[in-house]
Order: structure tokens, then C-alpha cells, then sequence
């Protein structure tokens, strides 16, 4: 992974995920060094933040071969609120897979640039896995309940094309689209857009803890079914699901 800035005073900071070789997946390690980054884009005089992949992919999702429990969907958590929380706008600029955990990365910046090519999916169901409350409150948000079921209860995949007409995208593009608009919006009055900011993510307000819920996705990240899933995966099989 790598962070650089760009324009007066740094005012744009983009975070590249740089692991092409496993698609931009993300382990433990990454998670923790995008943590990093978005902190310091924070303490930075950032007004824009441009979040992309190397290698013609955005996140290919969870790097499975080091998922082993439900703590990495604590360390996802923390850098999907911290994408949310931030003062300034963040555009993901998407190109190739965006997949379970590259989905809910670019559903937590605030603005998606991709290409009519890109693929959005939540394919946890083909894993035995659980995405979180928030995520899915995301999803249907933007892309609407209808698709959203698709997305997770059928683990549909949504071309950038068909997300550019839900509204999941705002604009059609590649990464240089992306930072032409990052730039623009840097010029404009940021206190402004950290108000407008904070008032969109209020009426959007972090769905409460709810013990059904929780019980539920417990359950699935302890099952033997995400066993199953992770193991089907390593060994390149289909997976045989029994609901326990």
C-alpha cells in the first residue's frame, strides 16, 4: 500500500492497496496499514481522499488464506468507520473486482468512480461468512433493497454499468476521472462539505445493537459452515453447506 498527495498543499491524499498479486486482497497486515494511512491522511491538510487498487483491481474482498475468525471483520469495521467518519469527502475509484470486503470499502467512501466493466458483489453466502449490520444498511441505501437482496442473499454481482444506473456509482471512469474530480472538489469551501458531510451521515445513523443480530452473526463466523467455506476455497472445490 502506498499514500501520496496532490495539489496545493497536498490538499488531495491518495491511498493506493498495492497487493496485485492476490488481486488487492485484504489480510490483517493491510488492514492495519490502511488504518494507518487514513489516520494520517486525517492529521493532514486533506480535503479529498481517493481510495483505488494497483493492477486493475480495486479488492478482490478478504484474503482468505489468513482469515481464520471474526476478528478480521472487527479490524474491517474500524477502517470502514473511519472512511465514514472523516471530515473531508473520499471517492473510491474502481476498476476490476470489488468484492465482499472491496464492496464495503468502496460503500464507505462517500463518492464511486468505476468503470462500466468493475464488479461489485457481496459473495458471503458462497463463503458460510457474515458482513455486518452497517454494510448492509449501506448497501440498500445506495443501491436500493431490491438489489441489495440479490447481493447478499444471492451473492449477485453488479457490473459498474448496472451500478452507475442504480446509483451505487455516481460517475463512470478510471482512476484519472476520479482524480480530476477529487481535484474539483478540493476547491471548493471545505467547512461547507464537513457540514453537508456530517448531516448526510446523520441521517444514516449506525443501526443500534441488536441481540438477534448479533447472535446471527456470531453463529455464522463460528459455524462449521464457514469452516466448510474456507476450507472449499483453499482447495479450489465447491462447498457443501448444511446450516451448522
Amino acid at each position: 500500500m502506498h499514500r501520496e498527495t496532490r495539489g496545493d498543499g497536498g490538499a488531495v491524499t491518495v491511498i493506493t492497496l498495492d497487493r496485485p498479486d492476490r488481486r488487492n486482497a485484504l489480510d490483517h497486515a493491510t488492514l492495519a496499514e490502511l488504518t494507518v494511512a487514513l489516520d494520517a491522511a486525517a492529521a493532514a491538510p486533506t480535503r479529498v481522499l481517493v481510495l483505488t487498487g494497483a493492477g486493475g483491481h480495486f479488492c478482490a474482498g478478504a484474503d482468505l488464506t489468513g482469515v481464520e475468525d471474526s476478528s478480521f471483520a472487527t479490524l474491517l469495521q474500524g477502517v470502514l468507520d473511519r472512511l465514514r467518519d472523516l471530515s473531508f469527502p473520499t471517492i473510491a475509484a474502481v476498476d476490476g473486482a470489488a468484492l465482499g470486503a472491496g464492496t464495503q470499502l468502496a460503500v464507505a467512501c462517500d463518492l464511486r468512480v468505476a468503470t462500466a466493466t468493475a464488479s461489485f458483489g457481496i459473495p458471503a453466502a458462497k463463503l458460510g461468512l457474515m458482513v455486518n449490520h452497517w454494510t448492509v444498511q449501506r448497501v440498500a441505501t445506495l443501491a436500493g433493497h431490491s438489489t441489495a437482496r440479490a447481493m447478499l442473499l444471492a451473492a449477485e454481482i453488479v457490473t459498474g454499468a448496472q451500478a452507475l444506473s442504480l446509483g451505487l456509482v455516481n460517475r463512470e471512469g478510471d482512476l484519472p476521472d476520479a482524480l480530476a474530480w477529487s481535484d474539483h472538489i478540493a476547491t471548493l469551501a471545505p467547512l461547507t462539505i464537513a457540514g453537508h458531510k456530517l448531516m448526510l451521515n446523520r441521517l444514516e445513523q449506525t443501526p443500534s445493537p441488536d441481540p438477534e443480530i448479533d447472535a446471527a452473526f456470531t453463529q455464522a463466523w463460528e459455524s462449521t459452515d464457514f469452516a466448510e467455506g474456507i476450507d472449499a476455497f483453499r482447495t479450489r472445490r465447491t462447498p457443501t453447506f448444511r446450516g451448522r
